[in-house]
């Protein structure tokens, strides 16, 4: 197995990807030629739908790490990065951007055409400490920028009471009036409603597709999951959700018809964490042994509903509630979305991946193995990073990697 390679794609919908990322971002770069205002943005927060019904660009630097991961540039940009001073340490998503944006930025050899420069910087209204200070070195290298601070509670879902909404609408209310008066564009309430319907279809369309995965044998796999690009950047579109639309016809008429990922599906296996973005190639090393992953926890951030009749009540929720549903959430909290998912997906095995560049998801792990084995649901823990391939061994993988297929394998009746 090669330390960094692709996923093998079988949906034909999943091969239209390709197309959609790189009009979004012609997209993005169109919108600065325009003079249309560019603003950067963690994803999951309801600045999205507010920058769309504005006609201004949302562009997600986050999400621009795993694409510098496909494409191998993160090397370039960890060395510029680490040059800097920069912990190796520190996540991955951190010193990728940063080390892009003081590197290779504008350069002749951006993929996609890299990113435009930001006219505005909407920082993280809460999650964890590293995207905080992501923003905050953005703001640094980029002086120009007219930045919207807010000041977002940082609660558990469960725990999310009136005061905190009211807040969090008022915070809303207040990016709106910031974004009016920096851009001179008035924001349309109708057409935020629209643009708040469309971001809710397209929640509805993943939770629909993300059902599919209980079929047996399943029509769509982990190698799939890059479709999750249109719900971090194209959330309230139509592109959205004709894509979605699209995506869920082809998987229901696989379901229909019984045709599965794999010809043979023997085990079925659970993700815990991030996926490793420089080797999604990963996953097809457990299918050439018959395994399929077909849970994992990081999708579970798009399953939201949006009430476009309340719009900034929606969004303001929606910013509270987005990060918690993956990574600031408890231990508690954590282990229970894994076992349960284990339940409704049937769960053969699990691979827990001890995330050197994400501690807040791995935490807890050892609870999670143990709870999964009383369950009698078999876990490996893997040793990786989801976007240094320098904190990754393909021996020492491929070893834990074949013992724990040919235990499962072995459980079910089959062979290695």
């Amino acid at each position: 197995m090669e330390k960094s390679s692709k996923s093998k794609k079988r949906l034909n919908t999943a091969k239209e990807l390709p197309l959609i990322i790189a009009e979004y971002y012609q997209e993005c770069h169109e919108a600065k030629k325009e003079g249309r205002p560019v603003g950067w943005m963690p994803p999951m927060n309801g600045g999205i739908e507010l920058f769309y019904a504005m006609g201004l660009q949302p562009v997600f630097p986050e999400n621009w790490s795993p694409v510098c991961a496909a494409f191998g540039l993160t090397h370039k940009n960890f060395e510029v990065c680490e040059g800097m001073g920069y912990s190796r340490d520190l996540c991955g998503y951190l010193r990728n951007i940063i080390g892009y944006v003081h590197g290779m930025m504008g350069g002749p050899d951006n993929p996609l055409g890299g990113l435009p420069e930001p006219d505005i910087i909407l920082p993280p209204q809460g999650g964890c400490s590293p995207v905080m200070k992501i923003f905050q070195a953005l703001m640094r290298r980029f002086p120009q920028a007219r930045t919207f601070y807010a000041d977002m509670p940082q609660v558990a879902i469960e725990n999310i009471r009136d005061h905190h909404m009211n807040y969090a609408v008022f915070e809303m209310k207040r990016l709106v009036n910031f974004l009016e008066e920096v851009t001179g564009r008035k924001l349309d309430y109708d057409r935020l409603k629209e643009v708040v319907r469309l971001s809710d279809k397209a929640c509805e369309l993943w939770d629909e597709i993300m059902s599919y995965r209980r079929f047996i044998p399943t029509p769509i796999s982990a190698s799939e999951i890059g479709i999750m690009f249109v719900m971090v950047t194209r959330q309230g579109t139509q592109t959205a959700v004709d894509y979605l639309t699209r995506v869920r016809d082809e998987l229901k008429e696989r379901a229909e018809q019984k045709v599965g990922i794999l010809e043979n599906e023997k085990v079925r296996l659970f993700w815990d964490n991030i996926p490793l973005w420089y080797n999604m190639g990963l996953f097809n090393y457990f299918e050439k042994m018959g395994g399929v992953v077909v849970a994992e926890t990081y999708s579970a951030a798009w399953s939201l509903r949006l009430d476009a009749d309340n719009p900034m009540e929606t969004l303001a929720r929606k910013t509270l509630t987005s990060y918690p549903l993956v990574s600031c959430v408890s231990i508690k909290k954590r282990k229970e979305m894994v076992l349960k998912a284990c339940r409704e997906y049937a769960i053969d095995g699990a691979i827990l991946h001890r995330n050197k560049s994400c501690v807040p998801i791995t935490l807890g792990q050892m609870d999670i193995k143990r709870e999964l084995e009383e369950m009698d649901i078999p876990a490996l823990i893997i040793d990786a990073d989801h976007m240094d391939d320098r904190n990754f061994s393909t021996a020492q993988f491929q070893t834990r990697a074949d013992a724990f297929m040919e235990m499962l394998l072995s459980r079910k009746g089959y062979s290695l």
